[in-house]
């Protein structure tokens, strides 16, 4: 189906009801694996972490890590969850390519944290999104199909597997329906999962990056006819790696969905693929039901049972709740509400606050993230936490601005430069040759020039109107690659022609 076959949006709206649901897999940062002591770290040779535990080899048996036991607790309990006093791991059943054991070591209907809640604001409105479980699982491995043109196995030549991700440690969170979202449910989708990252960067248990798979999200949507508070079938575009596509994915799920039924047709409860390129979702297979999975109890690992002094000593080290956090920012850094919500809409939080903390004030952390940065990221087509430079380097750019080695025009170059992977703002200013000129030599001989090709404007200022000067520091800003000191180039028009 292309874009062409679409409903448009408006009239989704005016016919149907969203559901949305939402799966979120963290990727823990522990330095082991969930069940054996491979080092859980990114990328490494292929298939050079490995061992008989995580390639399901016979006689090994698996150990659960202790450590991804406390982040689940963690994560439950920033999530409002009630924390089991008794859960036990479980197999899922059903042929992984990337998986050597050919089951997946989860929890099924006895997970570590369940019953929870997020409130997520959207343009100022808030939507408390639900949470059914987060459950303690394992990831896959990965594979790689190559030859075709779209990456995927099918039309492939032939598929490599590297098992060095088999086995990392994953918390799945997932959300009961959302409901009642209507037009803005894409946004809160995006929210949520935004919202989400920040806290799991909060709490110190995974990186969540999700340009590198720590944290994916898989989005499940149905509609029903509009007022009749059924669920409809739903289907779930999975690995959804970015807040943008979130976004998207929920937006073109519903236009797809409207038009099949209201040509009368049926939903098939099925996985999709989404197309970051394209920006459609494609199918990829129907979606099974708890029970095909064929869920029994791990016999090999014993059960887990937190003693409640151990959760109400985790309870402890909680980062401040996301809500109050929010506030307290606001406060602090002398948003409006319409400035917060702005940085919260884009995604900017987490960065403009370590940018603050990194040196910069909190004006110029939000002009360059949601002004500059913001135009870069829609550019490329990807979130800001994923563009190549860091709160550091933002809040350096502004230190260079600050200083007067480089103007705003400058600095824009110099952001380009870091973007482009030339190095730190230094470097980049070095390389590029950007630093303002502030030698009265240099200037001088510019003024001349400007002042001798403008005899008009000149006369002008002699006569008393010094707003004039703003032609010829322009001319002169032109003439030295926009990199004078203006306000040196003022005065010194000024004193010249006094």
């Amino acid at each position: 189906m292309n874009d062409a076959a679409l409903m448009p949006y408006d009239d989704v709206l005016a016919a149907f009801d969203p559901a949305l649901g939402l799966e979120v897999h963290v990727e823990l940062n522990t330095a082991s694996k969930m069940f054996c002591g491979c080092p859980a770290t990114f990328g490494g040779e292929p298939n050079a972490g490995t061992c008989p535990t995580c390639l399901g080899l016979p006689g090994a048996m698996p150990v659960v890590n202790g450590k991804a036991v406390e982040s689940a607790i963690r994560i439950g309990l920033a999530l409002n969850c009630d924390i089991a006093e008794w859960c036990r791991f479980a197999r899922k059943n059903y042929f992984y390519p990337d998986m050597p054991k050919n089951f997946q070591t989860s929890q099924y209907d006895e997970p570590i944290a369940f019953d929870g809640w997020m409130d997520v604001d959207v343009d100022g409105e808030t939507f408390r999104v639900e949470i059914e479980r987060a459950h303690m699982e394992e990831d896959t491995g990965k594979s790689l199909h190559v030859g075709g043109a779209t990456g995927r196995i099918h039309g492939a030549d032939y598929s490599l597997v590297d098992y060095n991700r088999a086995g990392i440690p994953l918390i799945e969170i997932v959300t009961r329906p959302i409901l009642g979202a209507g037009e803005k449910a894409p946004e809160v989708a995006k929210a949520y999962v935004s919202q989400l990252r920040e806290l799991i960067v909060a709490l110190g248990v995974s990186e969540a990056r999700m340009d590198q798979g720590n944290l994916r999200a898989d989005v499940n949507l149905s509609l029903s006819p509009k007022g009749s508070g059924t669920l409809g079938t739903r289907t779930e575009t999975k690995n959804v790696n970015s807040f943008r596509s979130v976004e998207r994915a929920v937006r073109y799920e519903m236009q797809r969905h409207a038009v099949i039924l209201s040509d009368g047709g049926s939903i098939l409860q099925e996985t999709r693929h989404w197309h970051e390129d394209t920006g459609i979702t494609t199918s990829g297979r129907e979606k099974s039901d708890a029970e095909d999975y064929r869920y029994f109890p791990e016999p090999d690992l014993v059960p887990v049972a937190p003693s409640r002094e151990w959760v109400d000593e985790l309870r402890g080290t909680l980062p401040e709740n996301p809500t109050a956090r929010r506030a307290r920012l606001q406060e602090e850094w002398g948003f409006s509400d319409l400035d917060m919500r702005d940085t919260i809409g884009a995604g900017a939080l987490g960065l403009v606050e370590e940018t603050i903390a990194a040196g910069a004030t909190p004006q110029a952390a939000r002009k360059w993230w949601l002004g500059e940065l913001a135009r870069r990221s829609n550019e490329d087509g990807v979130d800001l936490v994923d563009l190549a430079i860091t709160p550091a380097d933002v809040a350096r750019v502004q230190a260079l601005v600050d200083d007067k080695t480089v103007n705003d025009k400058l600095a824009r170059q110099v952001i380009e430069g870091v973007l482009a992977g030339e190095g730190t703002p230094d470097e980049v200013v070095a390389r590029r040759g950007l630093a303002v000129v502030s030698d009265d030599g240099a200037l001088g001989a510019a003024v001349d020039k400007a002042i001798s090709e403008n005899p008009d404007v000149a006369d002008k200022i002699r006569d008393g109107k010094h707003a004039a000067a703003g032609a010829l520091i322009g001319a002169v800003m032109k003439e030295m690659r926009g990199q004078a000191d203006a306000a040196r180039v003022r005065e010194l028009i000024l004193e010249k022609l006094a």
